[in-house]
């Protein structure tokens, strides 16, 4: 449910979601550059920070009941698959919790954006 209007009711579970995955792939990225093989996380990390920015912008987009908001939606769901793909690669809790979070957040944007 909204929280000061009701006009973005519709898209609440999504806002939710991206929230939680944006939230994710920070904690995320921040305990990766804390592993041995850091190194070999370069493509994780790099694209834990960009996943996480663009569900942060989502969230905000679908917040104002945007006018692309669905556009970037759609977006959003590639590049959460991509995120939860690199991150499935790493057997660490916090890799495989933000490669979920990932799934789920793109499986509600592709919802959302009728993909």
């Amino acid at each position: 449910m909204g929280v000061a209007t009701m006009v973005t009711d519709k898209y609440q579970k999504c806002i939710d979601a991206c929230n939680r995955c944006s939230q994710a792939c920070y904690e995320c990225f921040k305990a990766c550059l804390n592993e041995p093989d850091v190194n070999a996380r370069r493509t994780c990390i790099s694209i834990l920070f960009e996943c996480a920015q663009m569900c942060q912008m989502s969230s905000a987009l679908m917040s104002m009941d945007a006018q692309f908001a669905i556009d970037h939606c759609k977006l959003c769901s590639v590049i959460c698959d991509k995120c939860a793909q690199e991150c499935s690669m790493f057997q660490d809790p916090h890799c495989q919790k933000c490669a979920n979070e990932c799934r789920t957040c793109s499986n509600e944007c592709r919802m959302m954006s009728g993909m």
